[in-house]
């Protein structure tokens, strides 16, 4: 069984992110940059699923420009097999990214396409369920479960209510939750490895792809600042308080 993994560069989640003095997006020069959380989860799990013996390969992708092989060598010393780089310049809808994955999926035909659920810097929760539907492939999201059955994969699911497990045909697309797995270090003789493992980049030519923007930007800008709180002296200021002023009551 072949697992194809969709990873994506992003800032650290350690760093406090700041804006571009125009509001035109975060600031990255200088800045940490690490794979997405959750996509470290997905990893993770296809890694795991290999050193089971039900995967016979992994394989990590990454859509971006030539920063982020740093990443794709971080998930080839965390224990995938090789890794693509689709060398892309410009920042992507999730829909067009989906149609780039769409690509790959159809070339290189795994069984499994696990992604983390989101991003943390869009936050969007979208690519999966859209490279799922533009494929016509069972899914599952924010899986807390993998077990890869003899007839398919069962996922269990994080819901509000509750937690519901789906039985799906393979092949199938899966995005990953916080509890399904807690990702490994990669270690030093592992890192150096990495340096040896295939890594693929070629260029895409987005217009023979349909490769459309559909949402525009039009300006970021950090969150209000919090006001400092106030002391009351009694039960009845405070319910004045709330009543008058905050329009509680």
């Amino acid at each position: 069984m072949k697992i194809l993994v969709a990873i994506k560069r992003v800032i650290d989640p350690g760093v406090k992110v700041r804006l571009k003095p125009d509001g035109s997006g975060a600031e990255l020069n200088g800045v940490k940059m690490a794979v997405n959380p959750f996509c470290e989860i997905a990893v993770e799990q296809a890694v795991q699923l290999k050193e089971a013996g039900i995967a016979s390969e992994v394989i990590t992708l990454a859509i971006g420009d030539k920063a982020s092989q740093e990443q794709l060598r971080t998930t080839l010393a965390l224990g995938a097999d090789r890794a693509i780089h689709l060398d892309v310049e410009q920042t992507l809808e999730p829909l067009n990214i989906a149609k780039l994955l769409r690509m790959v999926v159809e070339r290189e035909t795994p069984e499994i396409v696990l992604l983390g659920k989101q991003s943390i810097d869009g936050d969007n929760n979208q690519t999966g369920q859209m490279l799922a539907g533009l494929l016509g492939w069972s899914q599952a999201t924010f899986a807390s479960k993998v077990e890869v059955k003899e007839r398919g994969v069962e996922v269990t699911r994080e819901l509000d209510t509750g937690l519901q497990t789906l039985s799906l045909k393979l092949p199938a697309v899966i995005t990953t939750d916080l509890r399904l797995n807690t990702p490994r270090f990669a270690s030093l003789p592992n890192i150096m490895k990495a340096k040896q493992k295939p890594l693929e980049s070629e260029s895409v030519d987005l217009s023979a792809l349909n490769i459309k923007t559909h949402t525009e930007l039009l300006s970021m800008q950090p969150p209000a600042v919090r006001q400092a709180g106030v002391k009351v002296g009694s039960v009845d200021e405070l319910v004045s308080k709330l009543t008058n002023e905050a329009g509680i009551f």
